[in-house]
């Protein structure tokens, strides 16, 4: 850091395995990218490429590549991936995350049904050719699961060989472990953690209030994902207690 100050939280160091930030590039361009990298990257563990933007996206590889020159893991949005699965191209899926050079990759339904059991075949096979991460919960704001079903689902998500499980809540932030407000269900992601490690999840927390909410229930070191580029420097500050919402946090009383 660029001074000293007493009374900081410890946080992990990169590479890190816990206390990730995982950002939401929802189409950035290549110059952006490089000056996105250039004063954030130190802050951030891993990027996605929003739903299908990847598809649209000019310059593909040149915007990846710049990712890879800062040693940022990168990968496509599970929206992508069902798209690729519903179209019965999961290979092809496989194949294109290998030229591409992405080596994480994503396994969701948010969009489809896929029975439970096919997820995790899904999990196991794309295992062998990258790190996963899979997503938990629905983007339909009228799917409402139960406690026990969240924790069922990322137990078995995580034994079938996902790195991390996702907790749901979409780029906006109101549904799967929100409401429609935004408002945390408080009860679902504390009944959560009574059984899944929380070093194993990372929450989808777009809004300042969901991460704060976050940061004061886990620490410094909480996973939270979908974060907006421009917010990654300010949510390093609340991390470590260096914005009006933390300042307190970490303060000898």
């Amino acid at each position: 850091m660029n001074f000293d100050i007493s009374q900081i939280p410890d946080r992990l160091s990169k590479p890190r395995v816990s206390g990730l930030t995982m950002v939401m590039d929802k189409g950035l361009s290549a110059a952006e990218v490089a000056n996105f990298m250039d004063i954030a990257s130190p802050h951030v563990d891993m990027v996605k490429l929003g739903f299908g933007t990847a598809y649209v996206t000019p310059n593909l590889e040149k915007k990846l590549e710049i990712y890879k020159q800062y040693n940022v893991p990168l990968y496509f949005g599970g929206t992508l991936f069902e798209a690729f699965l519903i179209r019965n191209q999961v290979d092809d899926y496989i194949s294109i995350c290998k030229n591409f050079g992405v080596g994480f990759m994503e396994v969701s339904d948010g969009s489809i049904t896929i029975p439970h059991a096919e997820k995790c075949g899904y999990i196991e096979k794309l295992t062998q050719h990258g790190t996963v991460l899979s997503e938990v919960g629905s983007k339909d704001a009228t799917n409402i699961m139960p406690p026990y079903k969240w924790i069922e689902l990322m137990k078995s998500e995580l034994a079938a060989g996902s790195s991390y499980v996702i907790a749901e809540a979409r780029e906006a932030g109101n549904v799967g472990i929100y409401r429609g407000t935004g408002e945390v269900r408080e009860g679902l992601v504390q009944e959560i953690l009574t059984q899944i490690p929380q070093e194993k999840i990372i929450w989808e927390a777009p809004q300042k209030a969901q991460q704060l909410y976050f940061l004061q229930l886990l620490g410094c070191n909480v996973n939270l994902g979908n974060i907006a580029p421009a917010e990654v420097l300010a949510l390093e500050a609340m991390r470590v207690g260096l914005r009006g919402d933390t300042f307190h946090l970490y303060l000898n009383k």
